[in-house]
């Protein structure tokens, strides 16, 4: 149960990565803060293919800023909100 500063954490480290192609944070509690730093780190992280964010508590502020996010990511094939 990482919430929202747990996302932030795990958000900036998917900055850098360039290993990592699968994450699922599903369950964790995190709302919008949380969803938007993980979709400012989709917008320049090259590896990320698969993300699961289903089961928290992301409103439309945060399904916003990953659906903008998305448009310049070329990776992610397989995104879980539900």
């Amino acid at each position: 149960n990482i919430k929202d500063e747990g996302a932030i954490a795990v958000a900036d480290a998917l900055r850098g990565n360039g290993v990592l192609n699968s994450l699922f944070l599903d369950g964790n509690n995190i709302g919008n803060p949380g969803a938007i730093a993980v979709a400012d780190a989709l917008k320049v992280n090259k590896v990320l293919n698969t993300l699961d964010l289903g089961a928290n508590f992301i409103g439309p502020e945060g399904a916003k800023a990953i659906a903008e996010a998305l448009k310049g990511n070329g990776v992610l094939t397989e995104l879980d909100l539900r």
